[in-house]
Parts: C-alpha cells; sequence; structure tokens
C-alpha cells in the first residue's frame, strides 16, 4: 500500500512499512477481546499400591502375569497405556494401551504379561480427555513370580 487504508471497521487499520524488508504489511487492530475458560481439576496423581504375581499351570506358563492395583487423585480416567522398558527406563520393550471405564473410585487392576524373566521398569499412565498422569516402579520378574 502507499497510503494508510481503512476498512468499515474503524478499529482496523493497514499501515505502509517502508521499512520493511519483506514488503509486508502490519495490521493493527485496537479494541476488546472476550473468550470463556474452564479451568478442569484433571488428574492429579497416580500410585502403584500393589503388584501382584498370578499363578498359572506349567501348561499356562509361556508369559509371566502381573496385576498391578493402581489409584489416582482428581478426575476419573478414560485411557491407561503401560510402558515397560529396561531398568533403566531408557529402552522400551512394549506399549500397550486400553480403553478404561471407572465409574466412582480411581482404583482399577491393570493386568500385563512378561515373556521372559528379568527386572523392568513400568511406566503406568492414566489419561483423559485434559490430563495425563504417571507412575512408574521397578519389577523383578522371575519365571511366573514377581518382587
Amino acid at each position: 500500500t502507499i497510503a494508510a487504508s481503512s476498512n468499515s471497521d474503524s478499529s482496523t487499520s493497514v499501515m505502509p512499512m517502508e521499512d520493511n524488508p519483506d514488503g509486508g504489511c502490519h495490521i493493527y487492530r485496537n479494541g476488546y477481546y472476550g473468550t470463556g475458560i474452564s479451568v478442569v481439576e484433571g488428574i492429579l496423581e497416580v500410585n502403584i499400591i500393589q503388584m501382584t504375581s498370578i499363578q498359572m499351570t506349567e501348561s499356562q506358563a509361556e508369559n509371566s502375569l502381573v496385576d498391578f492395583v493402581v489409584t489416582c487423585q482428581g478426575s476419573l480416567p478414560t485411557d491407561v497405556c503401560t510402558v515397560v522398558s529396561d531398568p533403566t527406563c531408557q529402552v522400551s520393550k512394549s506399549v500397550v494401551c486400553d480403553p478404561i471405564t471407572v465409574t466412582d473410585e480411581c482404583l482399577l487392576t491393570i493386568r500385563r504379561a512378561f515373556e521372559e524373566p528379568g527386572t523392568y521398569c513400568i511406566n503406568i499412565t492414566l489419561g483423559d480427555d485434559t490430563s495425563q498422569a504417571l507412575a512408574s516402579a521397578l519389577i523383578s520378574v522371575n519365571g511366573g513370580e514377581s518382587t
């Protein structure tokens, strides 16, 4: 533009920018802006309160099964993800995510399979549409037994 121009809205104007190396224009707007903000509590805390090895017969002993009892504070989660990693929590071995339904109290049991004995880092993430919270633990799986 060569001269200042404006449209029917007197609060918006386009000004020439002679010293602008891009050759573009800047739009200046004066006035008020309003919006609504919703504050949600979110999932505040996750705790693994118990880890229990599931005893199986020898014919079923292909994988070791472990139940994790998990609690949380805040809003109720809609999904859970479990990341199984090496003992340093650096190299991920498997990721399993599932939708869940928690109705009244945030207390749930998550069952996961381990293909071989060893020490693992477990990250359990509970999430909903607006938040996520994580709990971690080291677990030792010894051919059907865990500590």
